[in-house]
């Protein structure tokens, strides 16, 4: 099958999405990182809109980007002046990219009532620009409101890229700008588009917007009808509902549809790459995001894990490993005993049957209570060991004390400490310490008490602390939910509380990492 070339607009389109925004660095770390999986259009923004997009450019250059081109954006000239005296063409000249993209009006509607201009205007437009970036590199002419104007005047958005094909544009890219295009008419209008330039030398592509939950279907049919390039963005941020994304886009083009993507080999890259732009963003993760998601290979349902343990295609389409993703087996009141196994393979107890039911209630009973283990592997771990007495209490509580507040009612700094008391064996320990807030002056307290002893939770720390309301119905007196994320360099485990109270149930989850730290390292000595 034909190679299909990705154009990403992350940096530009994405950073219209709301919530998004990049630093000049971010934009450079994430044009690397797209470089080094071989995509061969990056594009990284509008050089006339802030000063930012000017310094990418100018830094851009400096980074080995491998055979990956950066594209600059920017709009047709303006009405009435040449486009050597127009600012947005100079600025674009200016960025000195090998790739030119600008977009210009597909309708006749937004020709003559958006930019106020006549129809054969708006055609010099578009061909005056081409002609004028033409000297400057390659040209790129998105096709704004594409499909709109072709179901309106299909005469006249046929001249509109023919204007930009003569002119010198060596990629036409139809955009379904509003997103509101169904599949069956991206079909039929990218071939009629494919067949209006076919005496000019020049490739079609695709830009969708996801306005009705279709730019990834969209962008495959225009695939299938002919386009030979897909643009979008990782992770389908963008305006309004985003844009086509672009990890699910290269996916099934590649591994469902059998088109060669950066390269053919680069797939497994996929879940990393999504991450990484989540994560430089300052966005969550969607755990639900095909292929890529924590949830994409995860499995819940009792039936199903019973299947996947004998043929791991009864659910799932294709190995997770071929994207970079994993398996994940979750435990829930709907789990069996199929579910228990899996995750209790390494204490090996899968043929006592009897443990594995007292388990499961276990875990019935404490989720009617608002535990959620699925992302609780430490706390679950540890659940395990108990039903199966195997758990060994390192440390026993005695009591703890929190106290929280402003130290000064006029300045308002704020203060928290925490007074601990254990006992270590016959040794009782007593403990107290100050911290930026309540949990972290509990740790604190507890590693105080903890360190002489255990010397291996200096390794050890908080990764991440999320607090969910259980049954909001109850309002302040609802049940807490906290979930803790650890770390000692090599693993990663999280572990919860539940409580009314929201000190105690952090006290917890953060009881039950210092006690998983402690067992893991039983478990490495033995």
């Amino acid at each position: 099958m034909r190679p299909i070339k990705i154009y990403d607009t992350t940096l530009r389109d994405g950073t219209q999405g709301e919530g998004v925004s990049f630093s000049l660095q971010d934009k450079l770390q994430i044009a690397q990182r797209l470089a080094e999986l071989g995509v061969e259009y990056i594009e990284g923004g509008y050089p006339l809109s802030n000063e930012k997009d000017v310094a990418f450019f100018e830094q851009v250059r400096k980074l080995d980007l491998g055979a990956s081109k950066v594209c600059a954006f920017g709009m047709t000239r303006r009405r009435g002046i040449q486009a050597a005296d127009d600012p947005g063409m100079v600025a674009l000249a200016k960025a000195q990219t090998p790739v030119y993209t600008f977009v210009g009006k597909t309708s006749d509607f937004h020709a003559t009532k958006v930019l106020n201009v006549s129809l054969e205007e708006n055609l010099e437009m578009i061909g005056d620009s081409a002609a004028f970036l033409k000297k400057c590199g390659d040209v790129i002419y998105d096709a704004e409101h594409f499909f709109d104007g072709w179901k309106s005047n299909p005469a006249y958005a046929a001249k509109t890229i023919q204007a930009a094909a003569s002119a010198g544009a060596g990629w036409i890219i139809l955009c379904d700008t509003n997103g509101g295009t169904m599949p069956e008419e991206i079909r039929e209008i990218v071939t009629a588009a494919i067949d209006a330039v076919k005496q000019y030398d020049v490739q079609i592509g695709i830009h969708c917007h996801n306005d009705c939950d279709l730019a990834v279907a969209n962008s495959l049919v225009a695939v299938d009808a002919g386009a030979n390039q897909v643009q979008g963005t990782i992770n389908g941020i963008g305006e309004r509902c985003g844009n086509a994304d672009l990890i699910s886009v290269m996916a099934n083009l590649q591994l469902k549809r059998g088109f060669e993507v950066l390269g053919g080999d680069q797939m497994q890259h996929l879940t990393e790459l999504s991450r990484f732009v989540y994560e430089t963003a300052n966005m969550q993760l969607r755990n639900n995001q095909p292929f890529v998601g924590q949830s994409a290979f995860a499995h819940k349902g009792g039936m199903h894990v019973h299947a996947i343990a004998k043929a791991t295609h009864t659910y799932e389409h294709i190995d997770p490993e071929s994207v970079g993703n994993e398996r994940r087996i979750l435990v829930s009141e709907l789990s069996g005993r199929s579910n228990i196994a899996a995750l209790t393979s390494k204490h090996k107890i899968e043929a006592d049957r009897e443990l594995m039911d007292k388990i499961l209630a276990e875990v019935v009973r404490l989720e009617n209570l608002g535990y959620q283990f699925e992302t609780a592997d430490g706390s679950f771990d540890l659940l395990v060991k108990r039903c199966a007495d195997q758990y060994r209490a390192h440390f026993q509580p005695i009591k703890y004390r929190c106290v929280a507040g402003d130290r000064d009612a006029l300045s308002h700094v704020a203060f928290a400490e925490a007074i601990i008391k254990l006992s270590v064996g016959e040794d009782v320990r007593f403990e107290a310490a100050e911290g930026h807030g309540p949990i972290n002056a509990m740790d604190t307290a507890l590693r105080k008490a903890l360190q002489v002893d255990y010397p291996t939770l200096d390794e050890m720390h908080l990764v991440d602390y999320k607090v969910r309301v259980v049954n909001c119905d109850e309002g302040t007196a609802a049940h807490i939910r906290v979930n803790i994320e650890s770390s000692d360099g090599k693993n990663r485990w999280g572990t919860i509380g539940v409580s009314e109270n929201l000190i105690e149930a952090s006290w917890l989850a953060l009881v039950d990492a210092v006690e998983y730290k402690l067992h893991m390292a039983d478990d490495a000595a033995k």
